[in-house]
């Protein structure tokens, strides 16, 4: 009876102690190319807080920041290879993934930030997230950059005749490109865990990006001159490994999804306090800061509309232009 007892004891002890790996906390590995004191930082801490509120305690994110899983093509492919769980990029990222998000690239297609919100938050930009799965990745929601602003170390850019000639680090994306050569720009399309370096070393003359990256990256320790374009809005996105949100409830699905929105609000807060603080910061760092003819320069980047129009539906753009 006793042996009897103590196999039982020992069996049920076997098949708890089998049973406590699966009620283990999962650490899911969350990507991004930013500091955690930038716009994604803010992103990355507020997905994880509500994922490790909404879950159960089942989930905990480990944050890799500053690209230390490589830069964001290598993310997005750590994504659908399943190596990497989570991650927040920009679009310009996603183009070759899912080049259909490349429309909201396109030069002073969106007016301001209330525009911009509207769109994404528009059927027009929730149909767009769902072009993602098809490729191994699940896009949780837009998150935000903010407006994209040019830097140089060469001379004040307020004009377009200004910027001909110098040469600007551009995201790996053809649509800003595009835009870049028909104002005189040299555009040198470059990964960001590269840009520090050839700033430094002047292999190039400048940089754009939103203010929350020009603050973030402390980019007024290496350029002089800040030029308020504001020529392209930057979207970001929340994504996950379309394997491990494969293997979820229905339940935990939804805390992600919530997780993914939670995130794009505080992004969308970041970018706020920024633009309202950031220029000022960026003046007492020693940055030259210039307002710029805005319509001067959408009026030199219209002749690369053609070529939108081939790339994407001009019913698209237009309905993108429409929405109030």
């Amino acid at each position: 009876m006793r042996k009897s007892w103590l196999a039982a004891t020992l069996l049920a002890s076997g098949m708890l102690a089998a049973a406590l790996p699966a009620a283990a906390q999962t650490t899911l590995k969350m990507a991004y190319a930013l500091s955690t004191s930038s716009h994604y930082g803010a992103g990355a801490d507020a997905f994880a807080k509500s994922i490790e509120a909404s879950g159960g305690g089942k989930f905990k994110v480990q944050q890799f920041a500053n690209s230390a899983l490589g830069g964001e093509r290598e993310v997005i492919e750590g994504l659908q290879i399943g190596t990497i769980d989570l991650a927040i990029v920009s679009t310009g990222a996603t183009l070759n993934f899912v080049p259909e998000t490349g429309v909201f690239d396109i030069p002073f297609l969106l007016r301001d930030l209330d525009h911009a919100r509207k769109v994404l938050d528009s059927q027009i930009g929730q149909d767009m997230l769902t072009k993602f799965p098809s490729r191994g990745i699940v896009a949780l929601a837009w998150g935000e950059q903010g407006f994209r602003h040019l830097t140089n170390n060469v001379r004040a850019v307020r004009t377009p005749a200004d910027a001909k000639g110098l040469k600007i680090r551009t995201t790996e994306n053809p649509i800003h490109i595009a835009a870049f050569r028909q104002i005189g720009i040299l555009p040198t399309p470059m990964a960001w865990p590269e840009v520090a370096t050839a700033l430094q070393q002047g292999t190039i003359d400048g940089q754009e990006n939103p203010l929350s990256v020009i603050t973030s990256a402390k980019l007024s320790q290496m350029q002089k001159y800040l030029s308020l374009t504001g020529h392209v809005y930057g979207p970001a996105l929340i994504l996950m490994s379309g394997s491990v949100y494969d293997g979820l409830s229905d339940a935990q699905k939804a805390a992600f999804r919530q997780a993914g929105k939670d995130s794009a609000q505080a992004m969308r807060g970041f970018v706020d306090n920024i633009e309202k603080t950031g220029v000022e910061q960026l003046k007492k760092e020693g940055m030259q800061v210039d307002q710029v003819d805005r319509a001067a320069f959408a009026a030199a980047v219209e002749p690369a509309y053609k070529e939108y129009y081939k790339k994407f539906d001009k019913k698209l753009i237009d309905a993108i232009r429409d929405v109030k």
